[in-house]
């Protein structure tokens, strides 16, 4: 789950590479909803080795509302720090340019 600077503007998807789909975001080379609400920061992500149970799972998420989202960051990431802030994504950005 991404959101922006304010904490209040939601992004949730699937991806076979999280580090790769940070890097685009973070370069706002897709979407006009990512890039017009400036939603480069990583706060939730889940693991799954089935893509099947990931998509259903990113469906459920969708269907939260606003409070349960921010319940579920709060809890696991109390200080809404970006957990991507330590990744190198350099090598995906040269792909992208």
């Amino acid at each position: 789950m991404l959101t922006h600077e304010r904490n209040h503007i939601f992004y949730v998807g699937v991806t076979n590479n999280i580090e790769r789909r940070m890097s685009e975001h973070k370069l706002a080379t897709f979407g006009t909803h990512v890039g017009h609400y400036n939603i480069k920061k990583l706060v939730y992500f889940e693991e799954h080795s089935d893509i099947r149970v990931a998509i259903k799972r990113e469906k459920t998420i969708k269907k939260w509302n606003k409070q349960w989202k921010i319940n579920q960051v709060s809890k696991l990431n109390p200080e809404w720090i970006d957990l991507s802030l330590d990744w190198d994504l350099s090598k995906y950005s040269k792909r992208i340019n």
